[in-house]
């Protein structure tokens, strides 16, 4: 890393000292890791709601499937009813 801090003029425009440059590439860097772990994060999320809907409609089912279970109706499975014996 140079040792200029100067900003010089140059027909009217100011340049950038080999400092800056190197802190703009050092700030672009980390704004594109930053992007990329923004983007990962948002698919974890996207992943996790999907998941949590499926595992909501799961547990609903099962509500429904013990509702009906304790009712005694014949609506369940009959895999799952009592034998005559019991």
């Amino acid at each position: 890393m140079a040792l200029d801090l100067t900003v010089r003029s140059l027909c009217g425009y100011l340049t950038v000292t080999t400092v800056d440059e190197d802190r703009l590439i050092d700030m672009e860097s980390k704004l594109a890791h930053q992007e990329c772990l923004l983007s990962a994060l948002n698919d974890a999320l996207t992943d996790q709601q999907s998941q949590l809907t499926r595992l909501e409609a799961l547990c609903q089912s099962l509500i429904e499937r013990l509702r009906s279970a304790g009712d005694g109706g014949t609506a369940g499975n009959p895999a799952d009813e009592r034998p005559p014996h019991y």
